[in-house]
């Protein structure tokens, strides 16, 4: 009633091997929090070239250590002077928003130093990544 399967599976079985390589949950999530802080650590040097503070640079130099952590020694790339956005409350909720994607990620993968790093950004970032409320008329 069936012809037989003449080709070979293009699927494979539990406990055989494949031809290419894999990477594990943890090389993933490695990889996923390695570049959600390299994009916060992009955005915090945006918001350094306008608003220069000494709090900025020592989380743009944590960032940094954590991303190059998380390659494996590789050091990130580190955005230029020129600034693309002046608005700085876009660049602060932009940054509360990748802060917090790289909270979930830390947590679910229990990196402790990521996960705090990311939080304190968070924070940092909550205040003038709020919408002003308008003045009453």
């Amino acid at each position: 009633m069936y012809e037989p399967i003449r080709t070979k599976s293009v699927h494979t079985t539990a406990g055989t091997p494949s031809d290419f390589p894999h990477r594990s949950r943890e090389e993933e999530l490695d990889i996923q929090l390695a570049g959600h802080l390299a994009a916060l650590l992009a955005v915090t040097d945006e918001i350094r070239a306008i608003e220069p503070s000494a709090d900025l640079d020592a989380a743009a130099e944590r960032l940094a250590e954590q991303v190059a952590r998380l390659r494996t020694g590789v050091a990130p790339v580190r955005a230029s002077a020129a600034v693309r956005e002046p608005h700085v409350v876009a660049l602060h909720q932009r940054a509360h928003a990748l802060a917090g994607r790289a909270l979930v990620v830390a947590a679910s993968r229990a990196d402790t130093a990521g996960a705090i790093l990311a939080a304190e950004r968070m924070d940092a970032h909550a205040p003038a990544a709020e919408p002003r409320e308008l003045a009453a008329r």
